[in-house]
């Protein structure tokens, strides 16, 4: 027994035009979240606005970050410290190797800056930093009146 269905087109074509629109929907997250539109001048992906990764550690008397910065030397890289703000910037570029052409090329130039708000307040003079196996460590000293200090407790009489 055949069963015929009275409203028409109209349920389909919506249904249809709902799918469509969850696809374009969930298009847009994976193109933001993995930067396939970056190449056609849309907006940065997510990696991107928050890259290089960082940690940032308190280790008592000083501040120590670690960022990840695969493929960048100490050249390609640049720390300026303002106030108790950190800021890391730098260009990375991708190039063949002399004598060949790119079939295909995913990974993009890119350049880079991200602020990190310290803390506590700094001791500038003392930084260092350091880049191996891509990653970059900056060792930050603390200012003398931010440390922590010991208070000694008095039995009273």
């Amino acid at each position: 027994m055949l069963t015929r269905w009275n409203t028409g087109w109209n349920d389909f074509d919506d249904a249809f035009s709902a799918m469509s629109q969850l696809k374009t929907y969930m298009d847009r997250v994976f193109e933001d979240a993995f930067g396939s539109r970056v190449a056609d001048g849309g907006a940065l992906p997510f990696y991107a606005r928050t890259w290089p990764r960082t940690n940032l550690v308190d280790a008592g008397t000083k501040l120590i970050l670690s960022a990840e910065v695969p493929g960048l030397s100490e050249d390609d890289i640049k720390l300026s410290l303002n106030q108790e703000v950190l800021t890391i910037s730098g260009e990375r570029k991708v190039e063949a190797p002399e004598g060949y052409s790119a079939h295909r090329q995913e990974r993009a130039d890119v350049s880079f800056s991200r602020s990190l708000v310290l803390p506590c307040r700094v001791n500038a003079e003392s930084t260092g930093a350091t880049v191996k196996n891509g990653i970059l460590t900056v060792t930050i000293d603390k200012a003398a009146d931010a440390m922590p200090r010991q208070i000694a407790v008095k039995a009273s009489a």
